[in-house]
């Protein structure tokens, strides 16, 4: 089975090849192979390659680290279109979406799928998700996946908390939060097998929430970290009380696949760990020094 990834470099992406070359083929050009702003350019990659599957996973960034964070909308709502105008030419779309389609102003505790559209969001990616889901609706060949947090090897460690706080601990730096929140955080490696169950299978449904059945604090994940450092680091918190919560509601994934497995978060954060400590000498401690 052929499989075009997009944003195969990025960090999901880099996960998603490394863990499924092995079962598929995996086609994961670069920006300069492909331009997937350019209408033409993604014309003439699927009238050159035959491609089963799309696992569409590039986005135009827009965090507090992004290089140019500008037109995030245009871009992520251009690539999309460019993509599903040549449906003809492949089997099925997997949409690598997120939890951002339910508007940041009106997060509330374990949002269900049908919470979606009782809010447009405001912001630019969020916006972006929205409109690509709302198109997504009309289709019979696409598969919309909500990702809310997600952690896991090649992130960027300089902004992502589970990862900054991981860094930290090895080299000894107090580990710090903006303000405490509970979160859904899914293990990369668990989005794998949902990956692959949704590569086989058609879906019930046109968009589900990937995420694990219980969100955590971003304390407790500090404290976790730091039990697994073995080291007496100090946790500062930038602003007390407690932040909007970000969660979604699984019930549908479950339902979907049955048995579905997800990785304790303590043998993921001890498993991300020893993977930071083996790439020790790669980390840019002037990174960790300043929260951005």
């Amino acid at each position: 089975m052929n499989i075009l990834l997009t944003g195969g470099s990025g960090f999901i992406g880099r996960n998603i090849r490394e863990a499924m070359s092995s079962r598929y083929h995996i086609l994961a050009p670069t920006h300069r192979e492909l331009e997937l702003l350019d209408e033409e350019a993604v014309r003439r990659f699927f009238q050159k390659h035959d491609i089963d599957v799309v696992i569409h996973a590039a986005v135009r960034p827009g965090h507090r680290n992004a290089q140019d964070p500008t037109r995030i909308c245009y871009c992520n709502t251009r690539m999309f279109f460019n993509l599903v105008r040549n449906a003809r030419h492949y089997g099925k779309m997997i949409f690598l979406s997120s939890g951002a389609v339910y508007d940041e102003r009106h997060y509330r505790p374990k949002m269900k799928e049908e919470y979606f559209d009782v809010h447009v969001p405001a912001d630019e990616h969020g916006f972006s998700k929205y409109v690509c889901a709302r198109h997504i609706e009309l289709l019979d060949n696409v598969c919309e996946l909500r990702l809310f947090g997600v952690f896991g090897r090649y992130e960027d460690y300089a902004i992502r908390f589970i990862s900054n706080a991981i860094c930290k601990a090895l080299l000894g730096l107090p580990i710090t939060i903006k303000q405490n929140r509970r979160f859904d955080y899914l293990y990369v490696e668990d989005l794998m097998p949902v990956l692959d169950h949704f590569i086989k299978h058609h879906p019930r449904h046109r968009a589900y929430n990937v995420t694990p059945d219980e969100a955590i604090e971003l304390y407790q994940l500090a404290e976790k970290v730091r039990a697994v450092s073995g080291k007496d680091l100090p946790i500062l918190v930038g602003v007390p009380g407690m932040g909007p919560e970000y969660s979604g509601d699984n019930a549908r994934l479950r339902e979907e696949i049955p048995g579905l497995e997800f990785t304790p978060v303590e043998e993921a954060i001890r498993r991300l760990y020893g993977w930071y400590a083996e790439n020790l000498a790669k980390i840019d401690k002037q990174c960790l020094l300043f929260d951005k």
